[in-house]
């Protein structure tokens, strides 16, 4: 059975109702992303962060899977299925997917500040200050933020490297080190990329089907949302 890798960002789930701070010049609904998503702003004022991410969780257990979600996860019926995501959110399991890696944490799980390995499940929506771990530590929202170390980017990238297609879902590929999953592909290897923007390192990007200006080899660009481009995506992919 062929292997499909799937990498998705914050696109796929903009259509499920979650807001990326990339929306609004930084912002994230009201909030500066580097007062809240940062180790600084956790030790600036930790009932702040607590109370972004507390919202945020809200959002997302209230948030159901699109048909981008959807889709994904039945290519598992003719494929297998990776996916690698830059999402905290939990749209793709609930969607039916086996196989996600979250790069960048989970909004509904929570972490010891002493000790990383430490990760709960959490209870409904709200995380507060005085929930403890085990040790005795405040709990922080299972989150990559911004200036800290993507522990699974090589898990990623090895899993990347086994691909025998890879897709590209709703993500611009300018956050790194997830962009980098790119260069770990064999240069033969077809690469769909679903996205309504225009990815800086295609400069001559053409429609579905048609090879891109680009060094790299095999490179089909689906210039729409996910709903629609994951659709699209399927139909050529099984083709």
């Amino acid at each position: 059975m062929k292997k499909i890798v799937v990498l998705t960002g914050a696109g796929i789930s903009a259509e499920s109702g979650l807001k990326t701070f990339r929306d609004s010049d930084g912002l994230w609904e009201g909030y500066n992303v580097y007062d809240v998503a940062t180790p600084e702003a956790w030790r600036k004022n930790p009932a702040m962060v607590q109370e972004f991410y507390n919202l945020r969780r809200k959002g997302v257990i209230e948030a159901i899977p699109n048909d981008a979600h959807i889709a994904i996860a039945q290519l598992e019926k003719y494929f297998d299925v990776q996916i690698i995501t830059q999402n905290i959110d939990d749209l793709h399991e609930r969607a039916g997917s086996s196989k996600v890696l979250h790069l960048h944490g989970e909004i509904k799980k929570s972490q010891s500040t002493r000790n990383p390995n430490l990760v709960y499940n959490i209870k409904g929506w709200q995380l507060q200050m005085g929930d403890l771990c085990e040790l005795g530590s405040q709990l922080r929202p299972f989150i990559v933020w911004f200036g800290e170390s993507v522990p699974l980017i090589e898990d990623a990238a090895y899993l990347a490297s086994q691909a025998d297609i890879f897709v590209v879902v709703g993500t611009s590929l300018v956050v790194y080190p997830a962009a980098g999953l790119l260069n770990v592909i064999d240069e033969q290897i077809p690469v769909y990329i679903v996205d309504p923007g225009e990815p800086s390192f295609l400069p001559a990007v053409r429609g579905l089907g048609r090879q891109a200006g680009t060094s790299r080899k095999n490179i089909t660009f689906i210039k729409e949302k996910a709903t629609t481009g994951v659709a699209k995506l399927i139909e050529e992919i099984l083709k």
